[in-house]
């Protein structure tokens, strides 16, 4: 994670030295299809399961951008969705969207957490919205939820015991085992603390955007499958979509991991 410790994190202006106004945006991705329940099934995050997000969210985002600089020829902007040096949930709170909650998502009224961000830096000053309340209140679901303590304490959450983080970040040949054996089932990312968040539970609501609804291969891929699958297997199986930033040797990794642990938790 030594990305969050660029310098322009902190200081929006050495990311866009003209900017006066931070447009944050969120765009909801959730479907409410259902993963098997049995072992043999390896387990893919929610928001890998359609199309790569990163290029749903730019398309909308050039196309916003394109709108304001339309107004006038001095009007700068431009756009980033997990792309930039940008606090995009510290951004996204501030605007009013909703609250970073204890897991570290941001939650919003309208949706629950099942959305991305985004933003659009200007040179055009603009009033703000009011920054919005935060609304967890003593719920600890999430926290008493994960299966490896990732969230050590409320609104901290240590990548070091993530299964997200290594099983999507983690670039080495083997998993620690403080993770491999609580994997169960997730080789791409990792949904239990949103899951069981009651406002994603109370509030979710089916996604409008079509590119986001699940390719075939990605809501009950066998992990049998995908510790063997080939290089050019996982480039069939997965165009144009984020699960692209684990490689194949990564996802076979992840898969191998599971099926060691559930054969080792049957001896």
């Amino acid at each position: 994670m030594e990305w969050m410790a660029n310098s322009k994190r902190q200081d929006i202006r050495k990311v866009m030295p003209e900017v006066r106004t931070i447009i944050s945006v969120a765009l909801n991705y959730y479907t409410p299809h259902q993963r098997p329940s049995t072992e043999e099934y390896a387990k893919i995050s929610r928001y890998a399961w359609g199309r790569d997000y990163h290029k749903v969210m730019h398309k909308k985002l050039k196309a916003l951008t394109t709108w304001l600089q339309g107004f006038h020829e001095g009007i700068q902007a431009r756009y980033y969705a997990d792309t930039g040096p940008v606090q995009d949930k510290v951004w996204a709170q501030k605007a009013g969207i909703g609250w970073i909650a204890k897991n570290g998502n941001v939650i919003t009224r309208e949706y629950g957490s099942w959305v991305f961000l985004g933003e659009v830096l200007t040179n055009l000053e603009l009033e703000s919205d009011r920054p919005h309340t935060e609304h967890c209140g003593t719920c600890t679901r999430c926290i008493e939820a994960c299966p490896t303590d990732a969230i050590t304490q409320p609104f901290v959450v240590d990548a070091n015991r993530c299964i997200a983080y290594h099983t999507i970040e983690n670039r080495n040949e083997k998993l620690p085992q403080t993770v491999t054996s609580d994997l169960q089932g997730w080789v791409a990312g990792c949904d239990i603390c949103q899951e069981v968040c009651p406002w994603n539970q109370h509030f979710a609501k089916e996604t409008d955007v079509a590119e986001f609804q699940p390719y075939p291969g990605n809501l009950a891929p066998k992990l049998v499958e995908l510790a063997q699958i080939s290089d050019q297997e996982w480039d069939r199986q997965f165009p144009a979509s984020a699960l692209r930033r684990i490689k194949p040797d990564m996802l076979r990794r992840n898969a191998r991991a599971n099926l060691d642990a559930f054969h080792q938790a049957k001896e």
